[in-house]
């Protein structure tokens, strides 16, 4: 269980690292238009981030499972805050990943404003969340 701690760990870095990054290259090197707002590489970032998410949530999950009344409060924070902090990434990402999918383009409870917003807001705080986990994960599991 603690080697596959540490793959997750690094997992959830190495996401983070490609969203991030991808994030401040992009307007490098695409040019939005109207038609087409984000380049086709978010295609297979997404589901990266997808798959981030829920190891986030489980490790999350997890990690909240274990805090108890021995816990300082320090890691009763640590640990609500990045659970809570997944919750809220999954729904703005999957807010956004489904109003994206052509079966949805009909959906008009919010416009391209506010989906580049959300998308802004994802790709900024997925990371930071991403490298908490991942750096958790591996020194829980290097010390156990």
């Amino acid at each position: 269980m603690e080697a596959f701690k540490r793959v997750i760990g690094v997992v959830l870095i190495v996401i983070a690292a490609i969203v991030a990054i991808h994030t401040i290259i992009e307007p490098v090197y695409y040019t939005s238009t109207e038609d087409s707002p984000y380049s086709p590489a978010w295609n297979y970032i997404n589901p990266l981030s997808a798959i981030s998410i829920i190891l986030g949530l489980i490790f999350g999950y997890i990690r909240i499972r274990g805090t108890g009344e021995n816990s300082s409060i320090q890691e009763f924070i640590a640990a609500n805050t990045l659970f809570y902090g997944f919750i809220f990434v999954t729904t703005i990402f999957f807010l956004g990943w489904f109003s994206m999918s052509t079966a949805a383009q009909d959906f008009t409870a919010v416009g391209n404003d506010t989906r580049t917003l959300v998308w802004t807001l994802f790709d900024a705080m997925l990371p930071p969340l991403n490298i908490a986990m991942g750096v958790h994960l591996l020194r829980t599991s290097t010390s156990e």
